[in-house]
């Protein structure tokens, strides 16, 4: 999966429905604090049914996720879509990639692997 066929597929999704979802963050001055309120926004980009999202292409996405020269703005959907999955594939992703985030993803990326493993606990 490229980046364009990422943002095609993320599109194509969020027309056909976004999760419903209440959140408010505030700025802050405090570095982590605002990376945590970054991470808590970027649940506007998660669509209907991402639960559904075949493994297939959650696969896909961990590998773009662990790709070079990928934006920054995509590897935070990437997340967000992964951090929900539940599934196997979306944890080991997330896990792999926490061992080594690129610079200024470290705290998004954290908290990512933690929902997942929240998502995953059964």
């Amino acid at each position: 999966m490229t980046e364009k066929e990422f943002w095609l597929f993320l599109e194509d999704a969020l027309e056909r429905g976004r999760e419903p979802q209440i959140s408010f963050t505030r700025d802050s001055d405090i570095p982590e604090l605002r990376e945590q309120g970054r991470y808590i926004g970027g649940h506007s980009l998660l669509p209907e049914n991402y639960d559904k999202i075949p493994k297939e292409k959650i696969v896909e996405m961990g590998e773009l996720l662990l790709a070079r020269k990928v934006k920054r703005s995509t590897k935070e959907a990437v997340m967000m879509i992964l951090a929900h999955h539940g599934s196997d594939e979306a944890l080991k992703a997330l896990k792999k990639y926490n061992k080594k985030p690129d610079k200024g993803l470290e705290i998004y990326a954290e908290l990512a692997l933690q929902e997942c493993e929240m998502w995953n606990e059964d």
